[in-house]
C-alpha cells in the first residue's frame, strides 16, 4: 500500500511536459527565394503554378497585390453571384461594364464603325463615321429618329407605299412597313433570283394541288378515286369487305419475309390503320399532308386519296364500321371524313393543336368524339349537333393519347407532364392519378385484345404495362426492352391473339416480344428511317404492316 502511494506521489510530483506539434504544412523551398519576393521569371512561374485552378493546396502565402487583384477578362455568362466571393487565392472582386452600355457600344461599333474604348477616355474605329454622326450611339440615334414626322415625310412614305403596291415584284412587299429607326439608308428592293422564282412557282403549284388559296385560309378538301369502279356489278361499294375472306387461324405467327411495299407519300408516313375487323383496306397518313387508302388483298394499289391539309397529318382513327374516320393534322384542325366518297363531314377544333382524336367504342355512341389538345385539355363533342359537350382539364401538359377501358365507361389519358390519369366517361373529374419521379412521358398507348391490360411506349426505351382494373397498377414483370425509341412516338401493338407485342424503333427496326416471358423473339430491319407505326392484320394472323419516315409502308409475312 505504501509502495502504491509513493508511486502515485511520484507521478504527481513529476514535472509535466507537452509535446511540441507543428501545424504548418511542409513546403519544399528548393529553388525558391524566401527572403523576399521579386519579379523574376522564376518567381512569376512559381506564382502561376501555385495559383493554378486545378491545384488543391496553396503551399505559400500569396502576396497582397496578387490576392486582391481584380479578375481580368469578360464576365462569365453563367455566374450569377457577382461581387466579392472567396477563392483559394483569397478574396476576388469582379469589375465589369454595365450591360446596357456594353450592348449600346457593341451595336454602335458593328453598325456605325466606331465605339467607346473600354477605358472610357476616347473613341476607336472609323473617324469619318464618328464625325458624320457626331459620336452618337445607336440608342441615342434611334431615339432622335423617333421624333414626330413632318407632313412632307408622311407624304413621302405614302408615295413609297403606292409605288411598292403597284410593283409586280412579289419580293417587294416585305418593305411596306414603315422604315425603322435603325434603317439609316433607304431600303433597296431586291429582285428574286432564278432559283427563288423557280421555288415560288413550285410552291404555288403544290398549294394549288392541295386546294390552298391565300396564306392563312383553310385549303379546300378534295378526294380522288383511283380504282376501276366505285361499285361492282352487284351495286356494292368498293369499301365493302370481300365475302370469301375469313380468319385463318386463332394463333398468330411471326412474319419472316417482306412481300409488298406501298409507296405514294412524298414524305414520311406517320400512321397506318387496317380497316376494322376485315383488314382489306389500309389507311395511311403522311407528313406530306395527304391521307391514302390502299387495297390489301387484290391489286395493292391506292384506291383513294384524301387531300385537305397543307401540313403533315398527325393521326387517323376509323369508326367501328370503317365508313368514317377522323384525322388530326399540324394544320390545327380535326376533320371527319367519309371513307367511301372522300367528303369532309365536319371539322372540329379549328385553331388548336390536336395530338389525338378517338371515337367512343360503343356502337350506340359513335357520334361521340374525344380529342387531346396541346392546351392540356381533353374535349368531347357530339357529332350529331356539333356541340362541345365536356372538357376534362387536369393535365399539366399536352395530352398525347386517349384509351377507352372498362367497356367504354372509363378512359385513360397520357400527357407530356409524365403522368397517367384515369377518367370516368362524362364526368370531368379524374378518378386515378399515376405519377412517379422515375416516370417518362408516354406518347403512344395500345389496349390488349382481352381488354385487361394496356401498354405504353415510355421514352426511356421501355414498353410499360398497366392493368385496366380498378387499381390501374403497373405490372413490372411485363416490361419490354431492347429497342431505342427515345424521342419518337413509336406506337406499340399486339397480335390478334395477344401472344406477341410488336413495336418499331428510332433505327428503323421492328421488334417482336413474347407477352408471357417478355423476351425478344425477332427483330426485322424494316425501314431506313424511323419505324413509327406497326399494325397486325386482323384476319391473316401472320402478316404485319409497318410504316416509316422513309415514306414507305411495308407488308411482311
Amino acid at each position: 500500500m505504501a509502495d502504491f502511494a509513493s508511486a502515485r506521489n511520484d507521478d504527481y510530483t513529476r514535472p509535466f511536459s507537452r509535446q511540441r506539434i507543428t501545424a504548418a504544412p511542409e513546403v519544399d523551398t528548393a529553388g525558391m527565394a524566401l527572403d523576399e519576393y521579386s519579379g523574376t521569371a522564376l518567381a512569376a512561374t512559381s506564382m502561376e503554378h501555385l495559383q493554378d485552378a486545378r491545384a488543391r493546396n496553396v503551399n505559400v502565402n500569396v502576396p497582397y497585390e496578387q490576392m486582391h487583384a481584380p479578375v481580368a477578362g469578360p464576365q462569365h455568362p453563367l455566374i450569377k453571384d457577382h461581387g466579392i466571393r472567396n477563392s483559394r487565392a483569397g478574396h476576388v472582386e469582379d469589375y465589369n461594364i454595365n450591360t446596357y452600355h456594353f450592348d449600346d457600344q457593341y451595336s454602335t461599333f458593328n453598325s456605325l464603325g466606331y465605339g467607346a474604348a473600354p477605358e472610357g477616355t476616347h473613341y476607336v474605329g472609323d473617324d469619318a463615321a464618328f464625325d458624320e454622326h457626331k459620336g452618337e450611339g445607336t440608342t441615342a440615334l434611334a431615339n432622335r429618329l423617333k421624333k414626330k414626322k413632318t407632313a412632307e415625310e408622311r407624304a413621302a412614305d405614302a408615295e413609297r407605299r403606292r409605288q411598292l403596291q403597284a410593283s409586280a415584284d412579289p419580293g417587294a412587299t416585305w418593305s411596306l412597313n414603315v422604315r425603322q429607326p435603325w434603317a439609316l439608308k433607304e431600303a433597296k428592293v431586291s429582285e428574286l433570283t432564278d432559283e427563288q422564282k423557280e421555288f415560288m412557282a413550285t410552291y404555288q403549284k403544290e398549294k394549288e394541288e392541295l386546294g390552298g388559296t391565300a396564306k392563312g385560309e383553310a385549303p379546300t378538301a378534295k378526294s380522288h378515286f383511283h380504282g376501276k369502279e366505285e361499285v361492282d356489278y352487284a351495286g356494292r361499294s368498293w369499301i365493302e369487305p370481300p365475302k370469301d375472306k375469313h380468319k385463318e387461324n386463332d394463333y398468330a405467327f411471326l412474319p419472316k419475309r417482306h412481300i409488298h411495299t406501298w409507296s405514294g407519300h412524298s414524305k414520311g408516313v406517320n400512321a397506318i390503320r387496317f380497316f376494322p375487323q376485315h383488314g382489306h383496306l389500309l389507311l395511311s397518313a403522311g407528313l406530306d399532308g395527304k391521307i391514302k387508302i390502299w387495297d390489301v388483298f387484290n391489286s395493292g394499289k391506292c384506291m383513294r386519296d384524301y387531300l385537305g391539309f397543307t401540313k403533315g397529318v398527325k393521326g387517323i382513327e376509323f369508326s367501328n364500321d370503317g365508313k368514317r374516320f377522323l384525322s388530326t393534322s399540324y394544320d390545327r384542325i380535326i376533320k371527319l371524313w367519309d371513307t367511301e366518297t372522300g367528303q369532309v363531314i365536319t371539322t372540329l377544333g379549328e385553331g388548336k393543336m390536336w395530338f389525338v382524336a378517338k371515337f367512343h367504342p360503343d356502337a350506340d355512341k359513335q357520334n361521340v368524339v374525344l380529342a387531346g389538345c396541346s392546351d392540356k385539355k381533353v374535349y368531347q363533342w357530339d357529332m350529331n349537333t356539333g356541340d362541345l359537350v365536356q372538357e376534362y382539364d387536369y393535365h399539366l401538359g399536352a395530352v398525347n393519347t386517349i384509351t377507352f377501358v372498362d367497356e367504354g365507361r372509363r378512359f385513360v389519358t397520357t400527357s407530356d407532364d409524365k403522368t397517367i390519369r384515369v377518367w370516368e366517361y362524362g364526368i370531368p373529374v379524374q378518378i386515378k392519378y399515376i405519377a412517379d419521379p422515375s416516370m417518362h412521358s408516354i406518347p403512344a398507348v395500345t389496349l390488349n385484345p382481352n381488354n385487361q391490360w394496356f401498354i405504353g411506349q415510355s421514352l426511356d426505351n421501355q414498353i410499360l404495362t398497366y392493368s385496366t382494373k380498378d387499381r390501374f397498377r403497373q405490372n413490372r414483370k411485363k416490361t419490354f426492352k431492347g429497342h431505342t425509341i427515345a424521342g419518337y412516338a413509336c406506337r406499340p401493338n399486339f397480335s390478334p391473339d395477344g401472344r406477341y407485342v410488336i413495336s418499331g424503333d428510332g433505327e428503323g427496326r421492328c421488334w417482336f416480344w413474347d407477352w408471357k416471358s417478355t423476351k425478344s423473339f425477332r427483330t426485322i430491319k424494316a425501314h431506313d428511317g424511323v419505324c413509327i407505326d406497326t399494325e397486325w392484320h386482323p384476319l391473316e394472323s401472320s402478316k404485319v404492316a409497318t410504316a416509316g419516315w422513309d415514306g414507305l409502308i411495308k407488308y411482311w409475312d
